[in-house]
């Protein structure tokens, strides 16, 4: 299998192959539409409440079954990837979320939204770990780091995209206009189909296992109890990594109007610096985890996210809440393409994909709620004590981050 692995792989000092750019062109596409979609509904929810009178809890439900859907569909199209195969299940999962995000437009009641919300959780969700698993197998192991955080990038660019149509579409023509643009992705699985083929390295465990004979199922990630440990320290890892993103753009900008006296306006600057700094964030740590190998670089950057969310509370005016915000997105979302790469490498290629959906999906379920946690500390504490357990949280990740023992083996 190495050998396989390696002849697929032998480009990797010079130009990419054409499958390699189609891999990574339409990963990078489909997670930023995917967080495109996905941040439709919270510049759309305000309105959404408003034209449905719904009620505060009702309208926190949509998000909540949003996520559900996507731990569901993590869970369904992590097993098809493994079993049937990563491009197909991958163009699947976008056709999925693109289909029930345009079709919020025709959403005229609560229980409409809920099943659409959920339908679109359960292509996102799907999503993430079969494209992932397809850079994996694509790229060689030394470069996988790099080119998550490429994708992962993709990610960013999709919240900027949602950030300008919802400032244009929103006030001319309302929120249900906004999500008919969900229906570009669809276009996206056209050229996935046609350009993006399976790795060598997939091709080759289809000829020893096929798809009728693979016994594919989550357990396996518990199998013995190193690989459950692993498992559940992994998904520990990415509960924290997505409680400090929802923390940070949920919440902070509302912080920074508090404390800084600022406007809306004022406070979306700093959101823009911070996703600034967060997309440089990613493409260094790919960098240092390609070179220096996991450890060092989550490592640093658990313990920078711990000191940098203390600089929050030192901001004295919009200059250093810029420089704040930027250090912070840096540290705190760079490591996000690169549980993708270390998952993808600590399990085999039979059960890639469903540990990298199964995974990812926990931690995004679990992780979500810190808004809530945010929120109560925010109405019964100070400021330091927020920053204090957002900085617990990544010191307790460091920690278990030093307790996979596989960790030590990628170099």
């Amino acid at each position: 299998m190495e050998s396989v692995v390696t002849q697929q792989t032998q480009t990797k000092s010079h130009a990419l192959t054409s499958n390699q750019k189609w891999t990574i062109a339409s990963t990078s596409a489909g997670f930023a539409l995917e967080n495109m979609d996905v941040m439709f509904l919270s510049f759309a929810l305000s309105s959404i409440a408003a034209s449905l009178h719904l009620q505060g809890a009702q309208a926190g439900l949509i998000s909540s079954i949003t996520n559900l859907g996507m731990l569901a569909g993590g869970v369904l199209f992590g097993l098809i990837g493994d079993r049937y195969g990563r491009v197909k299940t991958f163009s699947y999962t976008i056709f999925i979320f693109a289909v029930a995000t345009a079709a919020m437009y025709w959403a005229h009641n609560i229980t409409m939204i809920y099943i659409f919300r959920f339908l679109a959780g359960i292509g996102a969700g799907g999503e993430y770990g079969v494209g992932i698993t397809l850079i994996a197998e694509n790229f060689d192991q030394r470069h996988i780091g790099t080119m998550t955080s490429i994708a992962a990038i993709g990610g960013q660019i999709g919240s900027i995209l949602a950030a300008i149509g919802a400032a244009m579409i929103i006030p001319a023509l309302g929120w249900r206009a906004l999500f008919l643009l969900g229906v570009i992705p669809v276009v996206l699985t056209y050229f996935i189909r046609k350009h993006v083929h399976e790795s060598d390295e997939y091709i080759a465990l289809q000829k020893t296992q096929p798809a009728a004979k693979k016994k594919v199922k989550v357990k396996t990630l518990f199998q013995s109890w190193t690989l459950g440990v692993q498992t559940v320290s992994l998904m520990f890892m990415v509960v924290v990594q997505i409680a400090g993103y929802f923390g940070l753009m949920n919440w902070l900008p509302t912080i920074m109007q508090k404390k800084l006296g600022l406007s809306v306006a004022g406070s979306s600057l700093w959101m823009i610096a911070t996703i600034i700094g967060m997309s440089v964030g990613m493409m260094t740590f790919g960098r240092i985890l390609d070179y220096f190998g996991p450890r060092k670089a989550f490592g640093i950057f658990l313990i920078a996210s711990a000191l940098s969310v203390f600089g929050i509370t030192l901001v004295f005016n919009e200059v250093t809440m810029l420089f704040a915000g930027a250090v912070l997105g840096f540290f705190s979302n760079g490591m996000f393409g690169g549980y993708g790469a270390i998952i993808s490498r600590l399990y085999p290629t039979e059960i890639r994909s469903t540990a990298n959906n199964v995974i990812v999906n926990v931690g995004r379920a679990i992780g979500g709620f810190s808004s809530v946690v945010i929120g109560f500390l925010m109405d019964h504490y100070t400021l330091i004590v927020v920053m204090g357990f957002l900085a617990a949280l990544y010191v307790l990740s460091f920690i278990v981050m030093l307790t996979i023992s596989n960790l030590r083996k990628l170099a």
